[in-house]
């Protein structure tokens, strides 16, 4: 079955991860995704050595260019020569999509700009990843994701108390601009096809990170105060937290409305006493007195493994409830290998290995997430000769010229 932008044409020129990861979800979905790298070097994603610390190199693979890429082809291009703008022009007029994530500026310097591609295809999309968005003092300012958590105070929100600020690590920040802003070029799809146009495309850090944490901007700007930022031994509700079990595993409780759940779960826990404590008898007084009910609940589950509750928990009521996992977890977890979240794939180099699989579900058209980076302009000639009406003269001049 084929993915709902199969047909879909997209001139990738970004680097590093907000960017490609925004093209890649869109090949996931069908689109061909024509990526132009440096000639010599390529994207300076495929030379990153290691991320938190850990290698990023297995079997001579760079599995963060290969996260970001799959999907790909790639055509290798000194853009600093005319006849090498010349290509990413035809490219271009055949072209849905051109997305980009330079500074500001860059783009137009070169010759590839806004104007510049709407003047060879008026009905193209023109899609910028940025780090602050396209207006403002700053909005030439260079990001990266460590710069997009700072600013968007998602720094202060994230960890427990106090008020040194905690960097989430994965890349987060480009992550949700990369999910922004093939959003973005999902709507500018649909909106030319219903409206003829081709138009801009932004979306940055900064604006990607506060949508992020709606709620939290939205208690800030209504009701003027953002939220808490508390430790669990502090938490109001109770059943709104996690808890440590005999084996050192967590599970985690989201009983928004715990009144009516908190007779059931009195007993489930062997602890009927507790339901009518005057301390712990509603939400209020329970909140009031949280510290001393969260010390006698850590110190319950601390009796029984964490499988041993997930089972009690299940046949004592309607209980809402999980599991605290772990990223190395993932892959094992029931739920993730049955909606397939993560996928199996043969790699052509690595061999059998495992994919993120789509997050998104459709039922008739639903993409593919398999699939692997290419090499450094792996795809130039057959793009050049295929695609653009270039011959093999051609590309020998241009190659011998180091354009290509």
């Amino acid at each position: 079955m084929k993915g709902p932008l199969t047909g879909i044409r997209i001139i990738d020129w970004t680097i590093w991860q907000q960017g490609p990861v925004a093209t890649q979800m869109l090949a996931d979905l069908g689109a061909d995704v024509i990526k132009i790298e440096e000639r010599d070097k390529g994207d300076p994603g495929r030379g990153i050595v290691a991320v938190a610390g850990a290698s990023t190199g297995k079997s001579g693979r760079n599995y963060y260019f290969e996260a970001n890429n799959k999907h790909k082809r790639s055509i290798a291009l000194d853009l600093k020569r005319p006849e090498a703008r010349e290509i990413v022009y035809r490219l271009a007029a055949i072209s849905d999509v051109f997305a980009q994530n330079f500074r500001k500026g860059v783009a137009a310097r070169l010759g590839l700009g806004y104007a510049d591609l709407r003047a060879r295809n008026e009905r193209i999309i023109y899609a910028s990843a940025s780090g602050y968005g396209p207006l403002g003092p700053d909005s030439g300012e260079p990001s990266f994701d460590y710069l997009g958590q700072a600013r968007s105070g998602i720094m202060n929100t994230a960890g427990v108390e106090g008020d040194t600020p905690v960097y989430i690590h994965g890349g987060i920040a480009d992550q949700m601009g990369a999910v922004m802003l093939a959003y973005g070029v999902m709507a500018a799809l649909l909106a030319r096809e219903r409206y003829g146009v081709g138009q801009e495309v932004d979306a940055s850090h900064l604006g990607s990170m506060m949508a992020l944490q709606g709620l939290n901007v939205a208690s800030r700007t209504i009701h003027g105060k953002e939220f808490n930022r508390n430790t669990r031994d502090k938490a109001f509700n109770p059943l709104w937290n996690h808890y440590r079990c005999a084996d050192g595993k967590w599970l985690s409780l989201a009983m928004l409305q715990p009144d009516r759940y908190w007779r059931d779960f009195c007993t489930t826990l062997g602890r009927p006493d507790l339901i009518d404590d005057p301390r712990f008898a509603e939400m209020r007084t329970r909140g009031r007195n949280a510290d001393a009910l969260i010390k006698i609940l850590d110190e319950i589950f601390a009796t029984r493994s964490r499988d041993e509750w997930m089972r009690a928990l299940k046949a004592g009521g309607d209980f809402i409830y999980t599991v605290v996992n772990s990223v190395s977890d993932l892959p094992d977890d029931p739920q993730v290998k049955a909606n397939g979240y993560i996928v199996d794939y043969e790699h052509p180099e690595l061999g059998p290995t495992k994919l993120l699989g789509m997050p998104v579900k459709l039922s008739e058209t639903p993409g593919d997430p398999r699939g692997h980076a290419p090499e450094l302009g792996e795809h130039t000639e057959a793009i050049m000769t295929e695609m653009l009406g270039y011959t093999w003269d051609d590309i020998a001049r241009l190659r011998e010229a180091n354009v290509i």
